[in-house]
């Protein structure tokens, strides 16, 4: 495996880490919680901070062996997780313009990875 192609793994494994934490955060802001501690203090929130900060480090480490224009590309990846995640999870409805919108980022996606 080439060296870009695993440091790009790392990155889109973390995008989709941080998507899943997202999920976390908004299933724990639909709950009612007794008073403001145990709004921040919950399972589901450390365990989505945590999450984010593995991103953040897989991010980090990902951006040591990709050109840096990559980056935003491949992290773009996270609308289609977020996406499907609010579909199926949340059971939030498409819009016309919102199926446009992620296929242009698709498209987006696919132009640059076979420009490089």
């Amino acid at each position: 495996m080439s060296r870009i192609l695993l440091f790009s793994l790392v990155l889109v494994i973390g995008t989709f880490i941080s998507s899943v934490s997202q999920v976390l955060l908004k299933k724990s802001a639909l709950k009612e919680y007794m008073n403001k501690l145990a709004e921040y203090l919950n399972p589901e929130v450390i365990i989505a901070y945590g999450m984010f900060f593995a991103s953040t480090i897989m991010s980090v480490i990902a951006y040591k062996g990709i050109p840096l224009s990559l980056g935003p590309v491949l992290e773009a990846t996270s609308y289609i997780y977020i996406t499907i995640f609010g579909i199926t999870i949340f059971h939030e409805r498409m819009s016309r313009e919102k199926y446009l919108a992620l296929f242009l980022i698709l498209v987006g996606i696919v132009v640059f990875a076979f420009s490089s």
